[in-house]
Parts: C-alpha cells; sequence; structure tokens
C-alpha cells in the first residue's frame, strides 16, 4: 500500500510538473522544441509494420494483400521494405531496436499489431503500405433502343496516383486512443491494469499530456520522412494527412502509416519492386528517424 502510495504521489507531482511545462511553453512562442521531453529519453524500440498480408479472401470476397499493380501486391512490397528498414534502423541508429510485427506471408490482424508494439514498449511506429486509386466510372453507349441511345456504367482502371502520402491518426478516434494510452502509458504507474480508474484526475491530466505529446511528435515525423522523399529524393507528395486508421490510434505512441507509393501506376509500380527504388525508400525514413530522434532526445533549457 505505501509503495502504491509513493507511486501515485510521484504520478501526482508529474502531471503538475507537465501542466507547469506546457503553460511555459505557450508563453514562450519563440521555443520551437518538445519542452515536455523528459530528461534522459532515449530512442529505444521502433515498430515496422508492413501493411496487409495473406491470400485468403475475407468474409467480404476482399484479399488482405492489399492494393496490387500489373504483376506485384502490396503484401509482398511491403515486407520487403519492412525488412530492409529493420536492418537499417538497427544498423545505422546505435542501440535502436526494429520489432517487426510481420515477418511472414501471412496476415497479422490489425489489433494484434498494435498489441505488438505497446507490448514491446515501441516509441515510434511506422507502418508501410502502397496506395492505390479506385477505378473510374464512366457511361458507355452499348446501342440503341426506340431510336434512343442506351448506356451501361463500365469501370475504368485509374493509374493516375503517384508518389507518396503520409497519414497520422484523425481527431475522431482520439477516444481509442485515449484507451490506448491509458493501458500502456499509465498503467504502468499502477499495480494492476484493473486499478485504473478512466474518470480519475490524475489520469485525465495525463491521458491528456501524452495525446497531445503523441499527436505532435507524429505529425512531426511524417513531415520530416515527408520532406526526405520530396527533398532529396524528388518524388511527388500528396502530403500529411490526417485519418481514422485503427493501427495508429491504438498504438499508444507516436506513430506514422506511410504510403510508399501507387502500385497500380506503371511507373511507381516498377520503382516500388526495385532495388534502387526499395532502398531510396528506407534511406529516406531513416534519414527522417535521425532527425526526429535528435529532436526528442535534446532537452531545452527552461
Amino acid at each position: 500500500m505505501k509503495n502504491k502510495a509513493l507511486k501515485r504521489l510521484i504520478c501526482v507531482l508529474w502531471a503538475l510538473v507537465l501542466c507547469f511545462s506546457l503553460l511555459s511553453v505557450k508563453s514562450q512562442a519563440s521555443t520551437k522544441k518538445d519542452t515536455l521531453i523528459n530528461k534522459g529519453f532515449k530512442l529505444k524500440t521502433i515498430i515496422v509494420d508492413a501493411g496487409h498480408g495473406g491470400d485468403h479472401p475475407d468474409t467480404k470476397g476482399n484479399y488482405s494483400h492489399g492494393a496490387s499493380g500489373s504483376y506485384s501486391h502490396e503484401r509482398d512490397v511491403t515486407l520487403a521494405i519492412a525488412f530492409k528498414l529493420q536492418t537499417a534502423i538497427e544498423k545505422e541508429l546505435n542501440g535502436v531496436k526494429a520489432v517487426m510485427t510481420r515477418t511472414t506471408d501471412e496476415d497479422v490482424d490489425w489489433q494484434k499489431r498494435a498489441d505488438i508494439a505497446n507490448q514491446n514498449k515501441g516509441d515510434l511506429f511506422i507502418s508501410l503500405h502502397c496506395n492505390a486509386l479506385p477505378d473510374k466510372k464512366t457511361r458507355e453507349k452499348v446501342g440503341t433502343k426506340n431510336h434512343k441511345a442506351v448506356y451501361k456504367t463500365v469501370s475504368i482502371p485509374n493509374h493516375s496516383g503517384r508518389g507518396v502520402l503520409m497519414l497520422v491518426y484523425g481527431l475522431p478516434r482520439s477516444k481509442e486512443e485515449d484507451n490506448a494510452i491509458k493501458h500502456t502509458q499509465i498503467a504502468e504507474e499502477e499495480e494492476t491494469d484493473s486499478t485504473l480508474d478512466p474518470n480519475d484526475p490524475i489520469t485525465v491530466i495525463l491521458t491528456n499530456e501524452y495525446k497531445k505529446k503523441f499527436r505532435k511528435q507524429s505529425i512531426n515525423i511524417a513531415n520530416l520522412i515527408n520532406n526526405e522523399f520530396v527533398e532529396v529524393d524528388g518524388r511527388h507528395s500528396d502530403g500529411v494527412i490526417e485519418q481514422g486508421v485503427l493501427v495508429l490510434c491504438h498504438s499508444a505512441m507516436p506513430s506514422v502509416l506511410v504510403e510508399t507509393g501507387f502500385i497500380d501506376n506503371p511507373d511507381d509500380e516498377d520503382y516500388l519492386n526495385s532495388e534502387t527504388g526499395q532502398n531510396e525508400i528506407v534511406a529516406s525514413i531513416v534519414r527522417a528517424i535521425k532527425k526526429y530522434r535528435d529532436e526528442v532526445e535534446q532537452v531545452v533549457e527552461q
């Protein structure tokens, strides 16, 4: 009981410090660094998530291998890039471990991916995907009837998409992120998950502070990766967009989903399947992570 009371006292004091730090940031408009980073924080674990997998239709007849090009599937491209990214992270970022959510062709449920990330106490979650556009719908004349033209709606493949896109979790799913944070980050301050009171003021304060920090850092890493793709690799980008991506919302850490290219675009498909293209994608992400690490491990003096 004494240990629990001590932990709770520390928790209260930490919450007050966080709140005071947040007010200080707002009063100093010139300060751009994240002053909520704890002194001594180190980026230790990065979760590398290869999107999709498997080759079996679900109950709706959809295949989990994701988007497809003329000769390749998203599941295979993302896994190949993920392996390269894991190797590069552990080689180029000393002391950082890269944990894969998928290492085979088998699909992994999105909640299981988030569970793997949380159980391994990830400091950063990077989900790799390939983009694709839906077919265009158009009206096509098929004949005449009673001297009037007869039309039908047909689908035409749309290969106009190109380049990269970064996704961060959207605010409509903030409650789901709250739960992930409470049961991953804050639960460590209590003896068991069951002791957490979601309405407890301390729990609410800490959850909100974690959420603000994770959201800020998610947008930051997304922009850093995007800038590397555009400024170094010269790739087209659709920018950074908010979206209610389940695996991001349920991962209690800064997270970003990287659409590495449009696999249904012939040029992008060739790039995504080439050693040159995959190596460039990995190199850009690693450069961005290094910049991100330098920022979050730096303590700003007040």
